[in-house]
């Protein structure tokens, strides 16, 4: 690989604590939770009644009528990320060769609201054959990076990766390589999700993966707490502007921070547990400060994937203690699931945004909800836990991890 580097110069938000990559860091260094009881379904019969949702998202604010009327949920979330983040870099479209610009989206579940409204009026009308149009389009995918490129004319490398929850950090990553590559000087990149619908609230439930801690929601994601009982499902988008360096400092971007390192790896070892003692995700970790040159006493923040699941979090952390276990005195952890929810193919861009931010900032937003860790933990993990910690932040990993054994790890570095 080349000596190419690649930097974040653009970044936009729609979470559940914030619509706009502002709002979204002051919630979040100031603990807010976005959790509260589902809007979008009558809840009477799911074990789980409550989830992150978005708040006062006005879809109108980004996009046209034929947009949101060709568009399912997630794609709006995309379109409407990724206008913040190509608004955010200050990227003048007409001075770059559209070909120059490509689109690597990611998304885990695609349409599944789309595919429950239309396979629900198939039923209602006795099974007789009344789709949309736009079924097919609304549903897939890719139709989010597609979208995205067609609102704004962007003719390079464009598809979606789909690799479950580590989804949005396997895109990061393949935008990042091919930048280095040279087959691109900008890429819009990241992803989103939409899977607050019955089904997906429903399949989870079956699989025992989620919170049933309906009394109070607010405090139902607890990672790394020793009365977590599962993940709250979340919902929203995250788009990072990755640029060529020269590129970037020669029309005097604003960089937010560089990309240093990346790195996927598989468990090999079951369809929804990750390896119990995390060595499918130590390894990447550590492939990634390889790739970055540095060390592990060299990475100050790392925002972890836990999402409050009994096993997730102690395997993550069994993999943390691999890569980290002689040195962990410079490491924080946090954890931000316990505020956002879990945005499934949309978590790690938002992550990688907290990330990015904690390095321009020099606060890493805390894990909220711990009552007591885990004894499982080790004590020597300085886990930020319930308040913001103000601490200069050079160096920051974001851990995703995905059903199938997929993990996927980004390495954010401060400009120097």
């Amino acid at each position: 690989m080349s000596d190419i580097r690649v930097v974040v110069t653009g970044l936009g938000a729609l979470t559940p604590i914030g619509n706009t990559v502002d709002e979204f860091w002051s919630n979040a260094i100031n603990g807010k939770s976005g959790a509260a009881a589902i809007t979008k379904f009558d809840t009477t019969h799911f074990k789980t009644k409550f989830a992150c949702e978005l708040k006062n998202f006005f879809p109108e604010k980004y996009l046209d009528r034929s947009e949101i009327k060709r568009s399912d949920l997630f794609t709006q979330y995309g379109l409407y990320a990724a206008t913040e983040a190509l608004t955010d870099s200050g990227l003048n479209l007409d001075s770059i060769s559209p070909f120059d610009i490509g689109v690597i989206w990611g998304s885990g579940q695609g349409g599944m609201d789309t595919f429950e409204k239309e396979v629900k009026n198939y039923a209602a009308n006795d099974f007789k054959p009344h789709f949309s149009p736009f079924f097919i389009p609304k549903l897939i995918s890719n139709m989010a990076s597609g979208m995205i490129s067609i609102k704004f004319g962007l003719m390079g490398i464009n598809y979606t990766t789909v690799s479950a929850c580590a989804t949005s950090n396997s895109a990061i990553m393949d935008a990042y390589n091919y930048i280095r590559l040279g087959k691109a000087k900008v890429f819009v990149t990241g992803g989103s999700e939409s899977p607050i619908s019955e089904a997906s609230i429903g399949g989870f439930n079956a699989m025992r993966a989620m919170s049933t801690r309906n009394d109070d929601p607010v405090e139902a994601s607890k990672p790394f707490d020793v009365d977590r009982d599962g993940f709250v499902m979340g919902e929203g988008a995250g788009a990072l502007i990755l640029e060529e360096y020269n590129h970037a400092k020669k029309r005097g971007a604003k960089i937010y921070a560089e990309i240093a390192g990346a790195s996927m790896t598989a468990d090999a070892y079951h369809i929804s547990a990750t390896h119990p003692e995390g060595l499918g995700a130590a390894k990447a970790m550590e492939f990634a400060l390889h790739e970055a040159k540095l060390n592990p006493e060299d990475v100050d923040y790392l925002n972890a994937h836990a999402t409050s699941t009994p096993v997730g979090d102690v395997s993550e952390i069994n993999a943390i203690m691999k890569v980290f276990g002689d040195k962990p005195d410079n490491l924080k952890i946090s954890a931000t699931k316990s505020m956002t929810g879990h945005l499934l193919g949309a978590a790690g861009a938002i992550e990688g945004i907290l990330s990015i931010k904690s390095i321009q900032e020099g606060i890493i937003p805390p894990t909220i909800n711990i009552s007591t860790i885990d004894p499982m933990i080790p004590e020597k993990l300085n886990i930020v836990a319930n308040a913001a910690l103000e601490t200069d932040v050079k160096v920051a990993l974001s851990n995703t991890f995905g059903f199938g054994g997929h993990n996927a790890i980004v390495l954010f570095k401060k400009m120097v």
